[in-house]
């Protein structure tokens, strides 16, 4: 059974999609979609986690609803190149002290 839900992705382009969620029901999962475990070197130490998805959820059943635009800086954010610097001080920086 899908669970559909709207979701607004960056990669590989900017769009609306709907997605698949976990079972919240799932006795394997408890509705997270998989289990993380962490993972040990030769020596014992730490080197990473692991995730294994759980069967109530395929992570690529999702489908393109909408493409949508790029996001832009207004063009009044455009047109300000220097923000750090001060624009009462000569050549953009003060000698003055600030008292």
């Amino acid at each position: 059974m899908l669970r559909i839900r709207l979701k607004v992705t960056d990669w590989p382009c900017r769009a609306l999609i709907l997605t698949d969620t976990p079972n919240p029901h799932c006795a394997d999962c408890a509705g997270e979609g998989g289990n993380a475990y962490d993972y040990g070197d030769e020596s014992g130490e730490y080197a990473g986690t692991e995730w294994d998805s759980c069967r109530c959820w395929d992570e690529s059943r999702r489908w393109i609803v909408l493409p949508l635009p790029r996001l832009r800086r207004p063009r009044f954010l455009r047109r300000l190149r220097h923000a750090d610097r001060d624009p009462w001080g000569p050549a953009g920086y003060s000698d003055e002290p600030p008292f």
